[in-house]
């Protein structure tokens, strides 16, 4: 097993007034050669958005791009007809493929949204654009890793073009509990929501990160009651 630890307090820190960010992984202004990525993951910005403000109309092309609130409300607007609320709970995703415009607002006029959004590298170029919103709570059991995001549109979960598969769960302090990579050609990356959890004698915080590869899984004790998302991801592409 080979890992990678990134701190919570080594990524990148954007700080726009409506708009701070943390950039895991290269983004923007913050421009690092040794953290361009994991694999075919490349970004995960940890975003905080005041009430009524947010990313104005912008587009994007090649690139799988999903959103998951983590408080507060998420107002997306795209070119292809989609226009709602994404709300904590929920994860969404975008092929942009050929092409797609879109906003993302906060949803609330007074309370801030915090939202993680992270990108993934496809498999498949100049696909017709798509959008999909799921609700998680039905597919959620506590203490395990419940997969909200794989290659396949009648899994679990929302969809990509990537061999990818994520999931993420809500653990209590002292369980423990073991995950089995769906592919051994991939890597997953561990990024600690909240609460604390130790992976092959990493002890991982709040917002931290572990990259784990070249294994064919990796056992997590939690230390402090936590939520934690998981990204599977080829590690050549």
């Amino acid at each position: 097993m080979q890992t990678i630890y990134h701190a919570a307090d080594s990524r990148g820190d954007a700080d726009h007034g409506w708009l701070k960010s943390r950039h895991t992984f290269s983004f923007a202004n913050y421009h690092n050669p040794a953290r361009m990525g994991f694999g075919a993951l490349r970004v995960i910005n940890d975003d905080f958005v005041i009430g009524g403000q947010g990313f104005g109309r912008h587009s994007h092309r090649d690139m799988e791009i999903i959103s998951i609130p983590l408080s507060g409300k998420l107002g997306h607007g795209d070119n292809i007809g989609n226009e709602g609320i994404i709300e904590t709970g929920e994860i969404q995703v975008m092929s942009a493929g050929t092409g797609i415009t879109h906003s993302e607002m906060n949803g609330d006029a007074n309370e801030p949204v915090k939202f993680l959004q992270i990108w993934v590298i496809p498999n498949k170029m100049n696909v017709t654009p798509r959008y999909q919103q799921l609700r998680m709570d039905d597919i959620l059991q506590p203490n395990e890793f419940n997969q909200v995001l794989s290659p396949n549109a009648d899994d679990a979960g929302v969809w990509i073009h990537q061999n990818a598969w994520f999931s993420i769960g809500d653990f209590d302090k002292g369980v423990t509990q073991t995950y089995d990579l769906k592919d051994l050609n991939n890597g997953v990356y561990i990024f600690v929501i909240s609460g604390q959890v130790v992976v092959n004698g990493n002890t991982l915080d709040t917002r931290d990160g572990l990259g784990v590869w070249d294994t064919k899984s990796f056992t997590m004790d939690v230390a402090e009651d936590a939520k934690v998302l998981v990204m599977e991801v080829p590690m050549s592409f």
